[in-house]
């Protein structure tokens, strides 16, 4: 629920008026106008043209249509208030049933069943994604209203960190790869560098040297499918246990890449906020061993 009252100093406006300058989408607010109850002023339900005035507290009980079943599955919860959850996923966990096939349990439908055991309406909106084999955190909205808020701010106003163990040492051991990024032809999941492609642009900074392997810090502006592990391949530094984009499988039985670090500011309330991951034990593990060869 998303509860604000009309400043002092402010004119009366058409509720329709004061939800647009909420910056709350016309999908939603279509939504929204169909809905029973959805809106309340000062507690009660009101016509959708009616004028809110000064001092009037308008309450939004966003709307759900979520056909994701809840399943009781463990979640390792970073952080947590009415509109967003930061979850650490693990290697392994699909985020969102595949498209035809909802038999494999998700972390959304761990998702829905947390918010339906807080009395929330269940609702899933990821605002950005994981790879099934990627470990660490992923931010979800509670509401669409917070995921969209997302989708209109600046780029900058989430900033994602990665860490990965690539082949090779890099050189030079920091800088950008610009490249576009496109679909594989004749492939649905492979992706590629490609001139036609979609801009993307990922930030790179070795942080360790083995004798034949890296540590490298990563950091995504851009965020398209498979980016980092396209990126790394296509310098030449595919991501150990990445088969799909050169690496090999030897050391780790998943790509070593794990989403480390989230900074954004809360799009409701302004807070800044710094949220980070350790490597899980996997990783660590390979690097232990690299550091031992």
């Amino acid at each position: 629920m998303l509860s604000f009252s009309l400043p002092a100093h402010s004119q009366p406006q058409l509720l329709p008026e004061v939800l647009r300058h909420l910056k709350i989408s016309l999908t939603l607010r279509r939504k929204l106008k169909k809905a029973s109850d959805a809106i309340l002023v000062n507690n009660h339900p009101v016509p959708w043209n009616t004028l809110i005035h000064p001092g009037d507290t308008v309450s939004i009980n966003w709307p759900s249509d979520c056909t994701i079943e809840p399943h009781a599955l463990p979640l390792t919860i970073c952080y947590e208030d009415s509109s967003l959850l930061v979850i650490d996923k693990p290697a392994g966990l699909l985020v969102h049933p595949a498209s035809g096939n909802h038999s494999e349990l998700t972390l959304a439908n761990a998702v829905i069943h947390h918010l339906k055991s807080e009395t929330v309406a269940p609702s899933f909106h990821p605002v950005h994604r994981l790879d099934r084999n990627t470990s660490g955190l992923l931010l979800v909205a509670k509401n669409p209203y917070c995921q969209h808020l997302f989708s209109v701010s600046s780029d900058k106003n989430l900033r994602r960190s990665y860490l990965a163990v690539v082949t090779g040492i890099p050189s030079p051991p920091e800088g950008i790869i610009d490249a576009p990024i496109g679909r594989l032809a004749g492939s649905i999941i492979e992706r590629s560098v490609q001139p036609d492609g979609q801009n993307a642009i990922t930030h790179y900074k070795t942080l360790a040297v083995f004798p034949q392997h890296s540590l490298v810090e990563l950091r995504l502006e851009t965020g398209r499918t498979h980016q980092i592990r396209v990126h790394l391949s296509y310098i030449g530094h595919p991501i150990v246990g990445d088969d799909l984009y050169g690496g090999s499988r030897e050391l780790i039985s998943r790509q070593a890449l794990h989403a480390t670090r989230l900074q954004f500011i809360h799009p409701i309330s302004g807070e800044p906020l710094d949220i980070t991951s350790p490597l899980p034990e996997d990783i660590e593990f390979l690097i232990n061993n690299l550091q031992n060869q």
